[in-house]
């Protein structure tokens, strides 16, 4: 059964994607085909092996090691509320994201973190059928961010085609910043996000190359990185502490804003038509739930959260998964978790538009132009992603 919901999965995204394709003629299947055979068995070798788990377990333990320091700064600044109780989200979980980026700044600052990302985009663009630009910016979003990654290609960012624009932008969307990792993991399982980490990055590409396929010449596959800003040790630490500070900030006042709008939307449907407004999105969503591979009972719930990470944010629909987690089979937790850990929502055509924007207000133009189309692909990644986990589940 498992394996027939996953076939019938893999078609209904396929066949979404296909009806935006730009060009069908293009489409490139073989390196379509090599990256589901690779997802499959990372997702079988992270969540079904002895070494997976020891892996994934490992990592987790590491981003915990991490928040435990960040402990110590919150504690010495916020002891009192700490002690208390009294606003445990914002501490645990938004307020580390500080000590994470510095950590990012630091391997930034002696050029560690370039070269990894450099190494890994170059291994990829020989798997993914895509350009060495597009295979960096891919790796690069997932590490410091979907706006701060335009700044480190700004000198091409200028002269690329609509197409790879694109591809740039619907990476950064279908991926999640590393300085945020560590609150996904207070509100999921750590191994349902290290794993969709993996999976939405080969998602992204095959997910591309169906919806905006193109090719790229041999003189058009260059990668030009912008050289960092000389700056000393500890002035880039006090720029990075306040770069965490105003990412915190930031999700800290989303989830204020969406939350409280969220239940006013809902007050006002369930006042005028007997149901909420999230329930409504719910049944909408709740066939998408369905192909993912989560039961027929629960798909309604499930369609819900999902909903709502499309109309918030991931972090709203982490905490309501969180809520209601105890009701809900396993199997529909992890693939729900795997479905939330991307940025794909309505709020960041707003922020990559806004980035492409102090570099390039022209491009910034063309990426509001295709912003729905961004959303709709990045939402198909999240769908791809899921429904490979739900033939692993």
């Amino acid at each position: 059964m498992k394996i027939l919901i996953f076939i019938i999965g893999l078609t209904v995204t396929f066949f979404l994607a296909f009806l935006v394709s730009s060009n069908r003629k293009e489409i490139k299947y073989k390196p379509i085909l090599t990256l589901l055979v690779i997802q499959l068995i990372l997702s079988y070798f992270l969540l079904n092996t002895s070494i997976g788990f020891i892996l994934v377990k490992g990592i987790a333990d590491a981003f915990g090691v991490l928040l435990k320091y960040s402990e110590s700064g919150i504690n010495f600044v916020f002891g009192g509320l700490a002690n208390k109780g009294e606003a445990p989200f914002f501490l645990s979980a938004l307020l580390p994201i500080i000590f994470i980026a510095v950590l990012i700044g630091i391997l930034q600052h002696f050029r560690i973190l370039p070269f990894i990302i450099k190494g890994i985009g170059f291994l990829l663009s020989k798997v993914n059928g895509l350009g060495k630009l597009e295979s960096y910016n891919a790796v690069a979003a997932a590490i410091v961010g979907q706006g701060e990654v335009f700044i480190t290609v700004k000198d091409q960012l200028g002269q690329l085609s609509r197409k790879r624009l694109y591809t740039l932008c619907a990476s950064s969307m279908s991926t999640v910043s590393m300085s945020i990792v560590g609150s996904y993991m207070k509100m999921v399982e750590p191994k349902y996000v290290v794993t969709a980490l993996v999976l939405n990055l080969f998602s992204g590409f095959i997910i591309v190359h169906i919806v905006n396929p193109y090719t790229v010449s041999k003189e058009e596959d260059i990668l030009e990185l912008q050289e960092y800003k000389k700056q000393t040790f500890f002035e880039m630490l006090g720029e990075y502490i306040i770069l965490g500070f105003t990412v915190a900030i930031t999700v800290a006042a989303m989830l204020i804003g969406f939350v409280a709008l969220i239940a006013a939307i809902n007050g006002l449907f369930n006042s005028i038509f007997g149901i909420t407004f999230q329930s409504i999105l719910g049944y909408i969503f709740s066939p998408l739930a369905f192909i993912m591979g989560i039961p027929a009972s629960e798909i309604v719930q499930a369609g819900n959260i999902m909903a709502t990470k499309l109309v918030t944010n991931e972090f709203v629909a982490m905490l309501d998964l969180k809520n209601v987690a105890g009701d809900l089979s396993p199997r529909t937790v992890g693939i729900l978790s795997i479905f939330l850990v991307s940025f794909a929502n309505f709020s960041s055509i707003g922020i990559i538009a806004g980035a492409t924007k102090s570099i390039d207000p022209k491009q910034a133009n063309v990426v509001s132009q295709f912003g729905l189309k961004l959303l709709y692909g990045a939402t198909l990644v999240s769908l791809l992603s899921g429904t490979i986990v739900g033939v692993m589940l």
